[in-house]
């Protein structure tokens, strides 16, 4: 059986497995490692500053081929317009958008001759996708790491999501980290599955060591959905391994934003200097130092299915190998 789907001829890929943007953990290095093994990365640009954008792509584009090798992730909580603009001059080709109203960076797009995942959180939005003509719907389930958007669970979320949008390819997100999660979304009908926490823990992403290693410890128990870390994306759920910052916040009673116990304490610095503080949304990358473990350790719950860090290149062939076998196994079952 080969793994072959609208998702793999369309991104010239042999696993219909993507990766989600990782923050700073989205290096050029590992996107371009992603792109040798036959898979895909997505890399977010929101923590760029604009002037930098085309010639920080640059890099990227070396480290994966060119531009079509990997996408940029554009979430719409404020314009990003000069954001694409620059992705689009420097040659970038595939864009995922999340938030807000995409339909004008769609088109933007979709005239640059990229091709464009929209990231939606339920039927309503699927349909809208569908009518702007983009080329890829992202289902989120509920059970997704980082930033949540999908209203429900993967297993309602993704054939409802699908029934909206006929004719549009869907990739499935949340907690998928194994090949068995990758055959029931195709399954249930979906072209290839987003996965960010399985990338996580992977000898090449640039997150930092001691989270790669909390999301092989993980399990169910240590992660929390709370809209906690919200210095630079306020009110907006995600799913994190509860830490020492979120532990004092619960100590003391859960206070708003504003009462918060070190709130406006620097736990480290950004790579070009600047603060960063308690309740930021950054999560930690592979070399920043100082307090680390405070900040949000991004994990879905796929995070119980993890069990060591492993290369990308292993993890693929092995998790593929997982989703064909399962295929092939779940036709036994049937009577």
């Amino acid at each position: 059986m080969s793994l072959q789907t609208i998702l793999t001829n369309k991104l010239r890929l042999r696993h219909p497995i993507v990766a989600a943007p990782l923050g700073r953990g989205s290096t050029p290095e590992f996107l371009g490692a992603l792109a040798r093994e036959g898979s895909f990365g997505f890399v977010a640009l929101g923590h760029m500053p604009v002037a930098e954008v085309r010639q920080t792509l640059s890099g990227y584009i070396a480290a994966a081929g060119s531009g079509d090798r990997f996408g940029v992730n554009l979430v719409l909580i404020a314009d990003q317009t000069r954001r694409l603009e620059a992705a689009l001059d420097a040659g970038c080709r595939v864009v995922s958008l999340l938030r807000g109203d995409p339909a004008p960076y769609v088109r933007r797009a979709k005239d640059a001759g990229a091709t464009v995942f929209w990231t939606v959180s339920g039927p309503e939005e699927a349909r809208r996708a569908a009518g702007e003509g983009v080329d890829f719907i992202l289902a989120q389930g509920r059970e997704a790491g980082g930033h949540l958007t999908g209203e429900a669970p993967l297993m309602t979320i993704l054939p409802a999501v699908i029934d909206a949008a006929p004719g549009v390819p869907v990739l499935a997100a949340g907690g998928i980290a194994d090949g068995r999660g990758v055959a029931a979304a195709l399954a249930l009908g979906a072209c290839g599955a987003w996965m960010g926490t399985r990338f996580i823990a992977t000898n090449e992403s640039g997150c930092h060591p001691g989270h790669k290693q909390l999301v092989v410890e993980s399990g169910l128990s240590d992660l929390v959905e709370t809209t906690l870390f919200d210095v630079g994306w306020p009110n907006s759920p995600h799913r994190v391994i509860a830490n020492s910052t979120y532990e004092n916040w619960k100590a003391a009673g859960c206070p708003p934003t504003g009462s918060r116990p070190g709130e406006g304490e620097a736990i480290g610095t950004f790579p070009e200097g600047a603060p960063i503080f308690r309740y930021h949304v950054s999560p930690p990358w592979e070399t920043m130092e100082g307090e680390w473990e405070a900040g949000p350790l991004y994990a879905g719950t796929s995070a119980a299915l993890i069990n060591k860090v492993e290369p990308v290149g292993q993890m693929l062939t092995r998790i593929t190998a997982e989703a064909e076998a399962a295929l092939q196994r779940s036709t036994g079952y049937i009577c």
